[in-house]
C-alpha cells in the first residue's frame, strides 16, 4: 500500500528535553485517522513535524512519497489547522482568505466562496475577523485548509470553540470530505469526536504514540 504519511523513528528534542519519542506510524489514504491525547501530550508537535513547520531531530517524515526537509520543505497538496488559526483582525473573512490565495495562486474566488459556504460562513459578510467568536475562527480556519482542495487535511482540535450544533456540522462535513476520497489526520482530546469520525485511532501520551485501533 502507498501510504499518504509515513513517520519513521521520529524523535524531536529541544535541548535535553525530548518531546517526541521514536514515533512510527503509517497513515493510509481515504481514511480519517485520529490521535487522541491530553493537552501537552505531543499531538500538536507531531503535526507540526508532519507539515514541515518544525524540523525533526532524527528519523523522518514522508508525505506523498517525499521526505520532509529533504525532498521538500513543506509538503504539497495539504491543508492544515494547527493551533488557533491566525488572521488579520481588521479585515473580513473573505478578504483574509483572498490575501492567502493570492500568495499561492491555487484558489480562485469561486473556490474561496465555496469553501466558506461549506463551513457555514457568509462570504459576503463585511464583519471583521477581529469580532469573530472562537468557533467562527475555527470555521474560517477550516475554510482556509480546504479552499485549495487538498487531498490531505491535518486538523489539530478543529472542534475547539464550536457549540453543539457547530460540532455536529463539522463532523458531517469531515465525513463528507472522507467520502470524496480525502485523507484526514485529526487530533482531539474528545473521545466522542474520535469514536464518531475515525477509522484508525492512536493515543499520544508524554510524546509516545500507541496504536489503539
Amino acid at each position: 500500500m502507498d501510504y499518504v504519511i509515513q513517520v519513521t523513528d521520529l524523535v524531536k528534542s529541544f535541548g535535553k528535553e525530548t518531546v517526541l519519542h521514536h514515533i512510527n506510524m503509517n497513515f493510509a489514504p481515504g481514511k480519517i485517522h485520529g490521535i487522541i491525547g491530553r493537552n501537552g501530550s505531543g499531538k500538536t508537535m507531531l503535526m507540526k513535524c508532519i507539515c514541515g513547520f518544525i524540523p525533526v531531530t532524527s528519523g523522518k517524515v514522508t508525505v506523498f512519497g517525499k521526505v520532509i526537509g529533504k525532498d521538500v520543505d513543506i509538503p504539497d497538496n495539504i491543508g492544515a489547522i494547527i493551533e488557533t488559526p491566525g488572521f488579520l483582525p481588521e479585515y473580513s473573512a473573505y478578504r483574509n482568505l483572498k490575501f492567502l490565495a493570492d500568495i499561492t495562486g491555487r484558489a480562485s474566488k469561486e473556490k474561496i466562496r465555496n469553501a466558506m459556504q461549506s463551513v457555514g460562513l457568509d462570504p459576503d459578510s463585511k464583519k471583521h475577523v477581529g469580532k469573530f467568536s472562537l468557533g467562527m475562527r475555527q470555521r474560517l480556519g477550516l475554510a482556509q485548509a480546504i479552499m485549495e482542495d487538498p487531498d490531505l487535511l491535518i486538523l489539530d482540535e478543529p472542534m475547539n470553540g464550536l457549540d453543539k450544533d457547530g460540532v455536529q456540522d463539522m463532523r458531517r462535513y469531515l465525513l463528507h470530505l472522507k467520502e470524496q476520497g480525502k485523507t484526514i489526520l485529526l487530533a482531539s482530546h474528545s473521545a466522542e469526536d474520535i469514536s464518531v469520525l475515525c477509522d484508525t485511532v492512536c493515543e499520544m501520551d508524554k510524546g509516545k504514540l500507541t496504536i489503539i485501533s
